[in-house]
């Protein structure tokens, strides 16, 4: 974070100074909330959670060298004591962010934030620095505790902006006012929270409300593939720039295919010249983040030849999304267990069936969640693609949702073996060592309260140690 005092830091987030016997020490290290990051200079926000009140923690993150503590009650060391954390940490990065001027990015979308966000910071990082999003740390505390790692050398700040319902976007960009707003799609995830498509438009759309005007440097760059976000057009001032794979998008791809191993290649047009991309990652879906990821780098100043070879030299910065690791005995496992929504289940079928031409494949599949009465027939649809795309077996782990992929698959033509239903994770892995033999592919995908994760960390362990099926 830029150098603050304390005095300042009291008076921007309206807190009351206590056992601080210099109030003109300046914070010059990281703001942070975990206990266990607390350093040199650094301010440490105290939350009171359910089961761990940070506040316990302020002896040890002073004697660790913060220099002081954010919370709500005093705590025997020096502290800014403040009615709500959220709002204050909220006040601080609003006042962070106007001080430095820095760019300011931001994404929203149902599928594929973070995987885009990554790209982005990828390609801007290569211009000038950049600070983004770790993660998919995107909500209220996560958002300005990343505003707040900006400093005067940041010339952009990407961020991920979530929403679980109408209001929440609008309340992110008043911490941080983007001038460059990104909507990538509205699709089914949380349709259970919000309702429908419909109302997840209207919280998406937020984003670029928030806008400056074109004449004040806004500009909105939305999915010319997606009716729901190209609608928005209508609701902001900016400039509005169209990606995807429409012609009559700005910036677009043409050409578009998978090489052997799943990764796509296409050509890239933009406004002002067109270049080839052949991408590191897995999968059809990674087109159109790349499309939003290119358009806006071309709004800040990057030629088309830059953005191409940013692209094509990107890497999966977030753990579990599509980590492709292949085992010394040629059995590939692909983990893509962070999340899953209907979009993104079947993106990832569709990136397995192209990395296993020629090979088994598996789809180990769980919940997908939140997605209300939608929840049947978005389950039954991704068994039935399962069988469509040829997918040489479907493991679906765990309760009624699982059974319902199942259904889908057999009730698509999936018999015998095909496909099968079992209880747990542990199951599935027992299944998978008994079953895989060299050169298999296996996907494993579910929403991350399902935990599939450690499916796949245990199959790498089982081929680190040698164990696998020769048959």
């Amino acid at each position: 974070m830029i150098a603050l005092s304390l005095a300042e830091i009291a008076e921007v987030v309206g807190g009351q100074t206590h056992d601080i016997p210099d109030p003109s020490v300046q914070v010059t290290g990281p703001v942070v909330r975990d206990s266990r990051e607390a350093g040199q200079g650094s301010l440490f926000v105290a939350f009171a959670g359910e089961r761990v009140d940070g506040h316990d923690f302020a002896a040890a993150v002073v004697e660790a060298g913060a220099v002081a503590v954010l919370g709500t009650r005093p705590v025997g060391v020096p502290a800014i004591v403040v009615d709500d954390v959220q709002s204050a940490l909220g006040a601080l990065a609003r006042h962070v962010v106007r001080r430095l001027g820095t760019t300011l990015v931001a994404l929203t979308g149902s599928a594929g934030k973070t995987s885009t966000k990554d790209l982005i910071a990828q390609v801007l990082q290569r211009k000038a620095p950049t600070v983004f999003t770790p993660g998919s740390l995107n909500n209220e505390i996560g958002l300005p505790l990343t505003a707040l790692s900006a400093t005067e050398e940041t010339r952009f700040l990407v961020l991920e902006m979530g929403a679980r319902g109408i209001g929440h976007i609008r309340y992110l960009t008043g911490l941080t006012p983007p001038k460059v707003g990104l909507v990538l799609n509205v699709g089914s995830a949380h349709i259970g929270e919000f309702g429908g498509r419909e109302q997840i438009a209207q919280a998406k759309g937020e984003l670029v409300e928030a806008l400056p005007s074109e004449a004040d440097g806004g500009t909105a760059i939305l999915n010319a593939d997606d009716p729901f976000v190209r609608a928005m057009a209508s609701r902001t001032k900016a400039k509005v720039v169209y990606f995807g794979e429409s012609g009559e998008a700005d910036v677009r791809a043409e050409n578009v295919r998978l090489t052997d191993t799943g990764q796509p290649s296409f050509r890239l047009h933009t406004p002002s010249g067109a270049s080839d991309v052949t991408m590191r990652l897995y999968g059809e879906h990674h087109v159109s983040n790349a499309l939003a990821a290119a358009a806006v780098a071309h709004e800040l100043g990057m030629s088309a030849d830059e953005i191409a070879v940013a692209l094509s030299e990107a890497g999966s910065l977030s753990r579990w999304r599509m980590e492709v690791t292949e085992r010394p005995d040629g059995v590939t496992v692909v983990n893509d267990a962070y999340n899953a929504n209907p979009e993104s289940m079947k993106a990832a079928l569709r990136a397995l069936a192209a990395m296993g031409k020629g090979r088994r494949t598996w789809a180990v599949l769980g919940k997908m969640a939140e997605l209300g009465d939608e929840a049947l027939a978005e389950h039954d649809a991704v068994g039935r693609l399962a069988v469509r795309l040829n997918v040489s077996k479907l493991v679906a782990v765990g309760g009624r949702e699982a059974a319902w992929l199942q259904l889908g698959a057999y009730n698509e033509g999936s018999w015998g073996e095909e496909s099968v239903h079992v209880s747990d994770a542990q199951a599935a892995v027992d299944l998978l060592r008994s079953e895989l033999r060299p050169g298999d592919v296996v996907l494993v995908k579910a929403s991350r309260s399902v935990g599939l994760e450690s499916v796949a960390q245990a199959l790498l362990e089982t081929g680190a140690e040698g164990e696998v099926s020769a048959r």
